[in-house]
């Protein structure tokens, strides 16, 4: 594993770690799950998700706790055809909520915001 920058996203889920993780990079190429530990009860202890190069620190947290992710940051994606944006928009709202549907705004000619089932942010920008 290569060493991670020293600012790196960090992700924190509530049990569903390892199973947002598979399906990130099922979505994006040049993607893999690198240094996955797991707890003694199969949760993820530490783990860096790989998406597209860029990597992100995940983990399942072990405290229960009354916050979550929040739109106010989000996975910004510069998606390079029409297809891309369209198949990733299918793929991250199944079982999520779009916050700004699949359209032109003005400032890019297609576009969307949307929460993913795990809570996730994501803004798809076609470029």
């Amino acid at each position: 594993m290569e060493q991670l920058p020293k600012i790196t996203t960090f992700l924190m889920f509530s049990g569903q770690a390892e199973e947002a993780m598979n399906f990130y990079a099922s979505l994006f190429s040049n993607s893999k799950i690198e240094n996955l530990v797991h707890q003694e009860d199969g949760s993820v202890m530490q783990a860096v998700l790989v998406l597209n190069g860029q990597a992100y620190m995940c983990i399942d947290s072990n405290v229960k706790h009354d916050f979550t992710f929040t739109p106010a940051i989000s996975l910004y994606v510069t998606c390079e055809t029409e297809e891309e944006i369209d198949r990733l928009c299918l793929k991250l709202s199944e079982g999520g909520e779009t916050l700004m549907p699949l359209d032109n705004y003005g400032f890019s000619r297609k576009f969307v915001w949307l929460n993913d089932r795990f809570g996730v942010s994501w803004q798809l920008n076609l470029q």
